[in-house]
C-alpha cells in the first residue's frame, strides 16, 4: 500500500472512530457498506476494507457474515468513571509511601511477573531493529564515534527535529528554544530547581505521579494537591482560589493523559490556565510526556501553545514512545533558559552524544511518525481490552477512567478494599499493580490502583486481569 492509500484509509477510519467514541454512531448501529465507502470517499475497495480492518483491530466494530459491519463499542457499556478527587489536610505516612514504591518497583525486572504497574511501552511495541540500525550509522558518522562531548544545549539535529514536530500543536519553537535533558524527569528536576527554593509551595494534580512527589521531597518543597477530574484534569476554580489566597511558587501539571489518572485538559482549560498563571505570575512546568500517545483525530495542544510570557516550561521525552533506556528528553524553558543551562552545566555538562544522534536521525527520516501510528493503534486496542476485562471480572461497583490516550487505567474499587492488600495477594500470583496510595502524600486512594496497558495483549495478560478481579471480589467478602 502506498503512502497516499495509507493516508486515505486512516482518514476514513479515524472519522468513524471519532463518531463511535463520541457516540454519534452507537453500539449496534450498522456502518455503510464497502461499496458506499468507495463511492463516498472515491477510494478503491481495498482502501475501504483496510479502514474497516483498522477499526476491527481496535475492537470498535465487528463483521457479521452476509450482513455487514456493526459498532461493537460503547463507553456506556462500561462502569462509571471515578469521582473528582477531594484532597484534604490529612497527611499520609511518607515513609510508608516510599517503602511501597520500593516494593512495587523491585519487581519490574522479574521476567515471571506480569507487570501491570509500569507505564512504559513493552519492548515488543518498539522499533528496536530500526533503532539498532540508526545506532550503527551514528557510530560511523559521528566524530570519534560519538565519544566526544555534545553541545551543552544538545544535538542540533535533534533539537531541530523536535522543533519541527512541535509545529502541528502550534508551538513556535526553534532549535535555540530547546535544551536536551536525560529524560523528562531530568527536565522537570532542572525546572523545579531553577524556580523554587526550599520551603516553597507547589501545586500538583491529585493523584499525581509519585516521582514528582519524591522530587519535591528531596528539594524540600511543600506540595498542595488540588481536586482533579478523571477526564478533564485539574479543577480550574480550585486552582484559581489557591493562587489567589496562597503563596504559590509554581505549578506542575501533566496536561495530556496524566499519570496515573489519565485525564486530558481540554484546550480551552489550557488557555484559561495560562491566563491565570500570567495574571498571578506563577510559572507552570508542563509535563507533556504522553501527548503523542493520543487516540483521537488530532494531538491535543499544550499549555505552552498559549504561552506568550515565557512562564510555561514545556517538558517532554521519547521515553514513553520510542526508547525508555536512551534517556532522551527535552525542555522548552521559556524565560528560564539561562537558569536551566547553568544547572545542566553543573550537573551533567552534556547529555549522551550517541543516543541524541540516534533519535535525531530517527525523527529526521519520518520513521517516528510511522511508529507512533502503529503504537497508538495498539494501545487503544489494549485500553478497550482492559476496559472489557475489568468490567467483566471485577466487582460490580468498580469505577474506571476512559483514557483517550496514554498508557494507564485508574481503577476505583469499593472502600472496603485496600489495594496494598490486593497487591500483596496479586504478587504471590506473579501479578504486579500500582496501589493508589503511591500517588499522593495524603490519606486517600487506598481503594484505587493504576494498571498499565502498555504491553502486548495476550492470554497471560487477560488471565492476570481475571485473577485480579477474583482477588478483589474475595477482599470484598473478608
Amino acid at each position: 500500500m502506498n503512502d497516499i492509500d495509507q493516508f486515505l484509509y486512516l482518514r476514513i477510519a479515524k472519522t468513524f472512530e471519532n463518531q463511535i467514541v463520541k457516540e454519534v454512531i452507537r453500539l449496534g448501529d450498522k456502518l455503510p457498506s464497502l461499496r458506499s465507502i468507495c463511492k463516498q470517499y472515491d477510494v478503491s475497495q481495498s482502501t475501504a476494507m483496510q479502514a474497516y480492518y483498522y477499526l476491527e483491530s481496535k475492537f470498535l466494530i465487528e463483521s457479521k457474515p452476509k450482513s455487514g459491519y456493526y459498532v461493537s463499542y460503547s463507553s456506556k457499556h462500561y462502569a462509571s468513571i471515578p469521582e473528582i478527587s477531594k484532597p484534604g489536610d490529612f497527611e499520609g505516612d511518607q515513609e510508608d509511601m516510599e517503602n511501597l514504591i520500593d516494593k512495587v518497583y523491585r519487581q519490574i525486572t522479574n521476567s515471571k511477573t506480569t507487570i501491570l504497574s509500569l507505564s512504559v511501552p513493552a519492548p515488543e511495541l518498539l522499533p528496536i531493529a530500526k533503532l539498532n540500525k540508526a545506532m550503527v550509522n551514528a557510530l560511523r558518522s559521528l566524530p570519534a564515534s560519538g565519544t566526544a562531548y555534545e553541545h551543552i544545549q544538545g544535538n542540533v539535529k535533534l533539537r531541530r527535529q523536535i522543533a519541527r514536530l512541535s509545529h502541528p500543536i502550534e508551538l513556535s519553537l526553534t532549535e535555540d528554544d530547546l535544551i536536551i535533558t536525560d529524560g523528562c524527569m531530568n527536565a522537570i528536576s532542572y525546572a523545579m530547581m531553577a524556580i523554587a527554593k526550599p520551603g516553597d509551595t507547589i501545586i500538583v494534580e491529585s493523584p499525581v505521579y509519585f516521582g514528582i512527589l519524591q522530587l519535591a521531597k528531596i528539594l524540600n518543597l511543600k506540595v498542595l494537591e488540588l481536586p482533579t477530574h478523571p477526564q478533564t484534569g485539574i479543577e480550574l476554580e480550585a486552582f484559581k482560589r489557591a493562587v489567589e489566597t496562597k503563596k504559590i511558587s509554581l505549578c506542575l501539571l501533566v496536561s495530556n493523559f496524566s499519570n496515573p489518572l489519565g485525564s486530558c485538559m481540554p484546550n480551552e482549560h489550557k488557555k484559561e490556565m495560562v491566563n491565570l498563571i500570567q495574571k498571578h505570575n506563577v510559572p507552570l512546568i508542563e509535563d507533556d510526556i504522553y501527548g503523542d500517545v493520543y487516540f483521537g483525530l488530532n494531538r491535543p495542544k499544550t499549555c505552552k501553545t498559549y504561552d506568550e510570557s515565557g512562564l510555561v516550561l514545556w517538558c517532554n521525552s521519547i521515553s514513553k514512545t520510542l526508547a525508555p533506556g536512551y534517556r532522551v528528553g527535552w525542555i522548552a524553558p521559556g524565560k528560564f533558559k539561562d537558569q536551566i543551562l547553568k544547572l545542566k552545566k553543573c550537573h551533567s555538562i552534556s547529555s549522551p552524544t550517541l543516543s541524541q544522534e540516534v533519535i535525531g536521525s530517527f525523527l529526521e527520516t519520518g520513521r517516528y511518525e510511522h511508529h507512533l501510528r502503529k503504537l497508538r493503534s495498539t494501545l487503544q486496542a489494549n485500553s478497550i481490552n482492559f476496559l472489557n476485562a475489568v468490567h467483566e471480572s471485577f466487582p460490580e461497583d468498580v469505577k474506571i477512567n476512559r483514557p483517550e490516550g496514554g498508557f494507564v487505567l485508574w481503577v476505583e474499587l469499593d472502600k472496603k478494599i485496600n489495594t496494598v492488600d490486593l497487591y500483596e495477594k496479586a504478587i504471590k500470583r506473579n501479578i504486579s499493580i500500582a496501589p493508589g496510595s503511591m500517588f499522593t502524600l495524603q490519606k486517600q486512594f487506598s481503594n484505587c490502583m493504576r494498571l498499565s496497558y502498555g504491553m502486548k495483549w495476550d492470554a497471560t495478560v487477560a488471565q492476570s486481569l481475571k485473577t485480579l478481579g477474583m482477588i478483589s471480589k474475595g477482599l470484598m467478602g473478608e
